[in-house]
């Protein structure tokens, strides 16, 4: 029984929070879980930047197994065996991909597998392994403590309970919210204090950008799906150099492993960079259509899948971001050749001389 606990999306700090308030709830979460797969291990997979969180949660695990909640025949039941430990991280934001995670914790570097199998079949050292976050965990100890319907009779028809958001930036009341699925961005943005929003970054980089005439949309699985992460924008900010520092986050990130995350994500940030610096064309848009297309299919797992959202979210939301800064030429060339001979001559320490026949 695996804790994803990697949370390394920016922008999200909810797990923190339940680590720091309510480590019972989680480890309660798991045990239960534990005794419902039959596992007798329990791992958390705890985000390296977390580390400070360690010595306290070590102190919880103890004070678990000495009340006997944790270790051989709990609450004296005989054969219920499971215990947790804590691993912590490789500082690798792909680590929080399950396949990724579990090539981590096995002491390799973390990439994805290739699936099938999946990790109910062969998992965590080749064992049937399930994997959740911590959110999920908790909300399983709270279902058997208040019941199924309790729980069922919040949210919406196809989005039941509560969901944790992590909400920062340019809001009155930053924090962690516990709200009912199917609250709206609006009265979202009205409980944090961020009446002047020009955007929203609903699920982190990787989830949707939320333009004003969409503030009606609702958070819940069937329309603004999120990880917890919910990023506010106020009119002083710069939407393409938010979209330009989100794609360098996902080049920086990506593993390597396959060309279209590893090469399309590099070629997306010199692009953006290009409509940045006023050398972009209509041309632009429709290729970097074309590429986030391309990156969001045939990439091997879930970072390059939407390692492009940032992109085309906001080309799809709010997309005079990218038309005001476009040039009015049809070909713009890509070589500054001015620049280039000035950084030459930088780099050769003298001037260049032109000689006239």
């Amino acid at each position: 029984m695996v804790c994803n606990a990697d949370e390394g999306e920016p922008g999200t700090f909810k797990d923190r929070v339940v680590f720091t308030e309510v480590p019972d709830l989680l480890f309660e979460g798991m045990t239960v879980a534990g005794y419902a797969v039959g596992a007798s291990e329990g791992i958390v997979y705890l985000r390296a930047e977390y580390e400070y969180l360690l010595p306290g949660l070590l102190e919880v695990l103890d004070r678990r197994r000495r009340l006997g909640l944790l270790g051989r025949n709990i609450c004296g039941k005989e054969g219920f065996d499971f215990d947790v430990r804590i691993q912590m991280g490789a500082g690798s934001y792909v680590c929080g991909e399950e396949s990724s995670l579990l090539e981590s914790a096995e002491g390799r570097r973390g990439a994805p597998r290739t699936r099938p199998p999946f990790p109910v079949t062969r998992g965590y050292r080749n064992q049937p392994t399930a994997l959740n976050n911590a959110e999920t965990l908790c909300c399983a100890a709270r279902i058997l403590a208040k019941g199924a319907d309790w729980f069922a009779a919040q949210g919406t028809r196809d989005s039941t309970g509560t969901k944790l958001l992590s909400v920062s930036g340019d809001c009155a009341r930053p924090g962690t919210y516990e709200v009912e699925f199917g609250l709206s961005v609006n009265k979202l943005l009205a409980l944090v204090g961020a009446d002047e929003a020009a955007a929203v970054q609903v699920g982190g980089p990787s989830g949707t950008c939320v333009a004003p005439k969409d503030f009606g949309r609702k958070i819940c699985y069937e329309d603004l799906s999120t990880g917890g992460s919910v990023m506010v924008f106020g009119p002083g900010r710069d939407m393409l150099e938010v979209v330009r520092d989100f794609t360098e986050f996902f080049a920086e990130e990506s593993c390597g492993w396959c060309a279209p995350c590893r090469v399309g994500t590099e070629v997306l940030l010199r692009m953006l960079d290009e409509i940045r610096d006023g050398r972009g064309t209509q041309d632009h848009l429709y290729r970097m259509m074309q590429l986030g297309d391309t990156v969001k299919a045939c990439s091997r797992c879930g970072l390059g899948q939407t390692a492009v959202n940032p992109f085309l979210t906001t080309l799809r939301n709010m997309r005079d971001i990218y038309t005001e800064r476009l040039s009015a030429h049809e070909y713009v060339p890509r070589l500054d050749l001015k620049k280039a001979v000035a950084f030459s001559e930088e780099l050769a320490g003298h001037r260049s001389e032109v000689k006239e026949e």
